[in-house]
């Protein structure tokens, strides 16, 4: 009688749980990715709690510091409701400077890989044309790009800002998500992997 009783105070704590919303009038948004539309939502169980890698807090410095909010000079930083607007923005990129191991390991549904390390080489795919001594990013065909990657103590994603930035990209053009998937997991939202 007592497991009855405690699986229906488990079953009615479940059902009543209040709705985990991204903000109190959006429930969800819907992104097209290369492997169709995913609807990125937050977890719902109201008792959830951040396990695995991005629950570790303490992490050495160096390589592990935290990073500034604005990586570069120009570099506009951006939270999670802007990222959910530039993923369904045809004038943004968003991409994971992660390396692609981290990447294949969850991701930000939508986002596009391009490591720290491959930066400055692939501005061709951003609409910039090279040039001998870089790329011209100039004119409408060049996107913007919301860069993140780990979290506030990950290098990767600074680092790209700074190289594209040096390779011809206009700062002006890169939005910096330093929350990165720290900060996305801690929020319940939808990762892809």
């Amino acid at each position: 009688m007592r497991l009855l009783t405690a699986l229906m105070i488990v079953a009615a704590s479940a059902a009543s749980a209040d709705p985990v919303g991204i903000t109190k009038d959006i429930m969800s948004v819907t992104v097209e990715t290369a492997s169709g539309p995913v609807e990125i939502s937050r977890i719902q169980d109201n008792a959830a709690v951040i396990e695995g890698d991005f629950a570790q807090i303490a992490r050495p410095c160096p390589n592990f510091c935290i990073q500034p909010m604005i990586p570069a000079e120009g570099v506009t930083p951006v939270g999670e409701l802007e990222m959910l607007e530039f993923l369904n923005d045809p004038n943004v990129v968003v991409v994971d400077g992660r390396v692609r191991s981290n990447f294949v390991a969850g991701a930000i549904p939508g986002a596009i890989n391009i490591p720290y390390t491959e930066a400055a080489d692939r501005l061709g795919e951003l609409g910039c044309e090279p040039d001998f001594e870089g790329y011209i990013c100039e004119g409408d065909d060049v996107k913007s790009v919301a860069l993140y990657c780990n979290g506030p103590w990950c290098g990767q994603s600074p680092t790209a800002a700074r190289r594209m930035i040096e390779a011809g990209f206009p700062a002006e053009k890169i939005y910096y998500y330093r929350a990165g998937m720290q900060g996305w997991t801690m929020l319940g939202l939808t990762v892809a992997k």
